[in-house]
């Protein structure tokens, strides 16, 4: 059965669309990332597909259910954006609360080792950092083994060990068969986690599809190399303290003008575009 599942989903604020007819799903195994700029309308799909609010025409359904349902809730864990616990808590009763919400919740000593709070377990929530608490709010939603973990910008604010401390226990869950969805703005992260992303602007979907198709479907190349002595000039060139870069559909047509300029090449390399570069043309054609 899908995961999850928006359908032709609109929804208003007032005169304001903040979704406009989005559809998407996610699959059992699956790892999906919803990118877009600020206020492209990510977290209000997230909050319609939690039940959080209703849409104005389509649905939206998580494991064939209403999401506004408790049993269906219960299949769900979720990373808000923002996240406010009671500081006199500590990380420990956090953790417990929430496990005691659902049926088959994983070991609380599993959970406080794999996010790295074991030595934090008995601090209270007011005396941890900004990081430390980040990194609490994604335990707590994977705290109840649920089938689908939703993840609003999960790493934001996370050092670099933290960072790729969740990136593997997303890949854990999905290899485990469970479904991830995730916004993020770090597109490297999206291209490291997903199985396919949905990019979102304005309200509207601009693309879906696996990362490898995204990729593909701008037709580019990065060519880069060593900034000339004497300069360079090429329309839509990028310059990166001392090399440039430039995005063509034709690598081996763009290093033949270039040598027939007497451009030198030094250090020159040729790879595919990433999926930062292919959102960035991709939203630069609109």
């Amino acid at each position: 059965m899908t995961a999850a599942e928006l359908a032709e989903v609109t929804k208003r604020f007032g005169a304001s669309t903040a979704v406009d007819r989005v559809s998407l799903t996610v699959e059992p195994g699956e790892v999906v990332a919803l990118l877009g700029p600020n206020g492209a309308g990510k977290t209000t799909s997230l909050a319609l597909l939690l039940g959080l609010r209703r849409p104005d025409s389509g649905r939206a359904l998580v494991f064939g259910g209403d999401p506004r349902r408790a049993s269906v809730r219960r299949a769900v864990g979720v990373t808000p954006q923002d996240v406010g616990y009671p500081h006199a808590l500590r990380v420990a009763e956090v953790i417990a609360l929430v496990r005691a919400h659902y049926p088959r919740p994983l070991p609380q000593e599993e959970i406080l080792h794999r996010f790295g709070l074991a030595t934090l377990a008995h601090r209270q929530i007011g005396g941890l950092s900004g990081g430390q608490r980040r990194r609490l709010a994604v335990a707590v939603a994977f705290a109840g083994g649920p089938p689908l973990v939703v993840l609003d910008e999960p790493t934001a604010g996370l050092d670099g060990d933290s960072r790729l401390a969740v990136w593997d226990v997303v890949r854990r869950h999905a290899a485990d068969g469970g479904s991830v969805l995730l916004t993020t703005h770090h597109l490297d992260e999206a291209e490291a986690l997903a199985t396919s992303v949905v990019v979102i602007e304005s309200g509207r979907i601009v693309a879906a599809g696996e990362v490898a198709a995204i990729k593909g479907s701008v037709g580019l190349t990065r060519v880069s190399f060593s900034l000339p002595a004497n300069g360079f000039d090429w329309e839509g060139a990028e310059r990166d303290g001392g090399r440039v870069a430039l995005l063509v559909r034709d690598a081996g047509d763009a290093v033949v003008r270039l040598v027939h300029q007497g451009v030198r090449l030094d250090e020159l390399e040729v790879r595919p575009v990433t999926l930062e570069e292919a959102v960035t043309a991709l939203r630069g054609r609109r």
